[in-house]
């Protein structure tokens, strides 16, 4: 079975019809993954430690899409969420690489260590 990491780096503050459609993409793909079985995990990273306060919205758009994978959310960047001064919404932050002056960023070397292909947004 086929491993997959969703890296989504696109900035809802940009307030363009292109930062929403990576992010729809996105979570379409990991949507896609998980209907078909396939093991699949969903990290925000950069800019895009911003998007799931915006997603946990009732009224936003792709809130049902986003509940719908809420679950394959492996968490948010550390250093990225402290940089960009993003909310992170109770989800868990990932820090496992210890990047000099960061409070850490998520190891793509360990994802792919442990089998996964990385598909960025």
């Amino acid at each position: 079975m086929s491993k997959t990491a969703i890296v989504i780096l696109s900035d809802p503050k940009s307030g363009s019809e292109e930062s929403l459609g990576r992010v729809f993409n996105a979570m379409a793909a990991a949507y896609d993954y998980k209907a078909a079985g396939e093991e699949v995990s969903i990290l925000f990273q950069g800019t895009g430690t911003r998007w799931p306060e915006q997603l946990g919205k009732l009224d936003h758009s792709l809130h049902a899409l986003f509940k719908a994978v809420e679950d394959k959310i492996i968490g948010i960047s550390c250093g990225c969420a402290d940089a960009f001064g993003a909310n992170t919404s109770g989800l868990d932050l990932v820090k496992d690489n210890e990047v000099p002056g960061t409070s850490g960023l998520p190891s793509f070397v360990k994802l792919k260590k442990e089998g996964f292909t990385i598909i960025t947004f």
